[in-house]
């Protein structure tokens, strides 16, 4: 099979068609719910495309409900109703990627949230966590070295510690994405990366004190600083 090197764009395209072909396929062979399809290797085969293409695609599917995976047994059609299924698909594929502003103001608004529910439901084994990332964001930021990723671990420790599995699954898809834009665009500089050193502090002190006003306002209060700072 040929190898390709597909730019973000074209890679988009891809999946699109892939998307759209999986819907035609379940048209036109009449799946109902709980329907298997075929295997990816037969789907990659029949459409022309990689395995992987042929994954991610399935896997998007699978997040917005339409295709329902299970180890060992092969994916099948969710039960949902084909005019429901198509509406949804042809939604899914006028879906544009977003950009920088806007995935960090869906990360603001998932944050503010999360950290109010850290600070309610959070475990010993969560604080160990945020804990951790907070300090290993210390030592790079002090030591003069990218950050970012420690950044980023820290806010995934406080979703994942506010027991809400949809909002942690967000941030799970959009934390690549802005790691990414942070080093293509060098967001921010030294003296911003110190000042989050600070604020994360704050912020854990506050959901260890499980007191959830605080913590959202001290999440709060980071992001205002961040924001208008880096993003401005």
């Amino acid at each position: 099979m040929k190898l390709e090197i597909l730019t973000k764009s074209e890679n988009s395209d891809v999946q699109k068609e892939i998307i759209s072909k999986i819907r035609d396929l379940i048209n036109y062979k009449n799946l109902e719910p709980g329907d298997k399809l075929p295997s990816e290797r037969m789907l990659s085969e029949k459409f022309e495309v990689s395995r992987s293409n042929v994954r991610e695609a399935i896997q998007k599917l699978e997040f917005y409900g339409l295709l329902k995976s299970i180890p060992q047994s092969g994916t099948f059609v969710a039960n949902i109703g084909v005019i429901a299924m198509n509406g949804m698909i042809e939604d899914i594929l006028r879906l544009d990627e977003p950009d920088f502003k806007s995935l960090v103001e869906t990360r603001i608004l998932l944050e503010l949230k999360t950290s109010r529910l850290a600070a309610l439901r959070r475990s010993e084994e969560d604080l160990a966590s945020m804990e951790k990332a907070l300090n290993a964001y210390r030592d790079k930021v002090l030591n003069g070295e990218d950050a970012v990723q420690e950044d980023l671990l820290f806010h995934l420790a406080i979703a994942k510690a506010s027991g809400n599995s949809t909002m942690n699954t967000f941030m799970l898809i959009i934390t690549p994405e802005i790691i990414t834009n942070f080093r293509k665009h060098h967001v921010c500089d030294a003296n911003m990366s110190k000042r989050g050193i600070t604020d994360h502090q704050a912020i854990f002190n506050a959901i260890k004190e499980q007191n959830p006003q605080s913590a959202k306002q001290k999440m709060k209060d980071h992001f205002r600083e961040l924001y208008s700072y880096c993003y401005s």
